[in-house]
């Protein structure tokens, strides 16, 4: 374990460093005049339409293989109609279309996508970042690192966008695995929801913040016609996340972190006051009275969503995470983590109303952090028209199903443990897996084509979203550890699930999964003081095939809490896999 003396000493070192060096706060951040959220009206703004690319050609009707120039752009966003715009990091095909969330990629299984991410940012960041956590910095400290993961992709690891595969404006900078300037992706993998990202080292919380997010989608339509959902204009993304900005219109982030004398500027968690859905703050969607698709994708920092309609309607589950279920599931709220994606329709035709108000009471942080107020409380909101629509769409009785978890095919059972450091002041100073920097050698090394089982122990008081790169999960079981204090001080010294005998702790009450979770995943929320039980495969969900590329080239992959606060301070570790 890292002492907090230690930890002292050399960021006493980084910071005066960073001071000499202008790295740190300036005159701007210091001056935080927040806009009063109670002064802005609710629901004004139209809920934008992401622009949407091809991600492949149509040759004499038949689709082939695209390559894709999308770049990385300083831009002004205007979030709400009575903000200033807000200058953003924005994707887009060009500077003058870019924006926030970037452009909707649509591609097809099948049929590969080529993509050359360019970093066309400005020298210095937007945003205030601490250069005390491990960070991917240029030589000349000119530019902002970035590099692209596509969340939920099954993808050669060159192209999954590595924290240390960063590059800066025209590749002038680049980071020590970066290998190539075009990404692969193959889109062998099943039809389903996934997100692109920044993903660079120790500063993906402030890169996102900035605004580097979008929708990806796979298509498969010899699969999902048939099932008949919604489609087309009624087949809406809503990228979620929240902001908080000053009176200039200039994203909020604090610039001081609860530690300043260790961390000048992290803080465990960023949140902001604001719901934007789409790039706009509490929007408006005119709806017909008929069934709607939603895939919503948490795409907050920290913050989680319990989503409920305040009239009653209810939510049908269709898809989780990149994955459809197998069959509908029904529900009244939703629980998202952050970078978890919920697939839903919504039958408006049942609406008691003329508008709907898409609502949130998570506390943050989740689950014993502070109630929601009125302006994180409300997300967006729909206005009922007209009497009942023609409506050809329908729910299934059934969805796609793919392999139920077969624990004889299980090749090796893991312990994953969550930890939390804090200072003399009782604050958090980093967050580990297993007790490890992300820099120590890899202990996951897993087999391409196998099962594992990894039991996964949050230590902490926070619910962490694990993301696992490559492979999909189901979860099997959660249950609530007893004794945590106990079992926790052995683990902290020894840091040995098995040695601390976890069996004895590991049987408190089951925490329930809701049933429309139990499908394959690549996040969860882990639970304080808990172990998740889940079963994790490396192959194709709908063939059980092998990969279509080499999984264990250079350089891996990783797994991670997508909290980006903790992923970034060092709550991630590298992944490999092997023939």
């Amino acid at each position: 374990m890292v002492s907090v003396q230690r930890i002292l000493v050399c960021n006493y070192l980084l910071i005066s460093l960073a001071v000499v060096l202008g790295l740190l706060t300036n005159g701007s951040w210091a001056e935080d005049k927040l806009v009063n959220l109670t002064r802005l009206k609710m629901f004004v703004d139209e809920l934008p339409d992401m622009p949407k690319i091809k991600a492949f050609h149509l040759v004499n009707g038949v689709p082939k293989p695209k390559s894709l120039k999308i770049g990385m752009y300083k831009i002004k966003w205007k979030f709400h109609r009575d903000l200033p715009p807000t200058p953003v990091f924005a994707y887009g095909a060009r500077w003058r279309t870019a924006t926030v969330p970037g452009p909707t990629i649509e591609a097809l299984h099948g049929i590969d996508t080529y993509v050359t991410w360019m970093n066309r940012l400005p020298s210095k960041h937007i945003l205030p970042w601490d250069p005390t956590i491990p960070t991917a910095r240029a030589a000349t400290n000119k530019g902002v690192p970035t590099v692209v993961h596509v969340h939920g992709a099954i993808d050669e690891p060159a192209s999954d966008g590595n924290a240390n595969a960063w590059f800066t404006a025209r590749f002038e900078a680049r980071g020590p695995l970066w290998s190539n300037r075009k990404y692969h992706y193959r889109n062998q993998q099943h039809p389903g929801n996934l997100w692109y990202h920044d993903h660079a080292m120790g500063l993906t919380r402030v890169n996102l913040l900035a605004g580097l997010i979008g929708a990806y989608i796979i298509r498969h339509p010899q699969v999902e016609g048939p099932l008949g959902l919604p489609r087309d204009e009624f087949d809406r993304t809503l990228i979620v996340f929240d902001r908080s900005f000053r009176t200039d219109g200039s994203i909020y982030m604090n610039s001081t972190g609860n530690n300043p004398s260790i961390h000048p500027q992290w803080q465990p968690e960023y949140f902001g006051d604001a719901i934007i859905v789409n790039g706009k703050a509490w929007p408006r969607l005119t709806v017909r009275r008929r069934k709607y698709r939603f895939r919503i994708i948490n795409a907050s920092n920290a913050r989680f969503f319990r989503f409920f309609f305040t009239n009653g309607l209810r939510f049908t589950h269709v898809g989780s995470d990149s994955a459809y279920l197998g069959e509908p599931v029904e529900t009244n709220d939703i629980l998202l983590g952050p970078s978890e994606i919920t697939d839903v329709v919504v039958d408006f035709s049942k609406s008691k109303n003329d508008n709907a108000i898409l609502a949130n009471d998570a506390p943050y942080p989740y689950p014993s952090g502070d109630p929601v107020n009125d302006a994180n409380s409300k997300v967006m909101k729909f206005f009922v028209v007209g009497h009942s629509a023609v409506d050809t769409s329908r729910i299934p009785k059934r969805l796609i199903s793919y392999p139920v978890p077969d624990l004889s095919s299980v090749s090796r059972t893991r312990y994953i443990a969550m930890y939390e450091y804090t200072s003399d002041i009782d604050e958090p100073t980093h967050l580990y897996l297993n007790g490890k920097p992300y820099e120590a050698p890899v202990t996951e090394i897993a087999k391409a084509g196998t099962s594992e089982v990894w039991n996964v122990i949050n230590l902490t008081e926070d619910n962490h979203p694990l993301h696992i790169h490559l492979g999909l999960f189901v979860v099997l079981e959660q249950r609530e550890l007893v004794d945590v204090e106990k079992f926790k001080d052995c683990m902290n010294k020894t840091n040995d699930a098995v040695n601390c005998n976890i069996s004895k702790y590991a049987r408190g009450k089951k925490i329930d999964v809701p049933a429309y979770e139990k499908g394959w995943k690549n996040v969860f929320k882990m639970s304080p003081g808990s172990v998740t039980k889940i079963l994790l495969r490396f192959a194709y969900l709908h063939t059980n095939a092998s990969y279509e590329f080499d999984p264990t080239a250079e350089p891996g992959y990783v797994y991670h809490c997508h909290i980006l606060d903790h992923e970034d301070n060092a709550m991630m570790r590298p992944l490999k896999v092997v023939r």
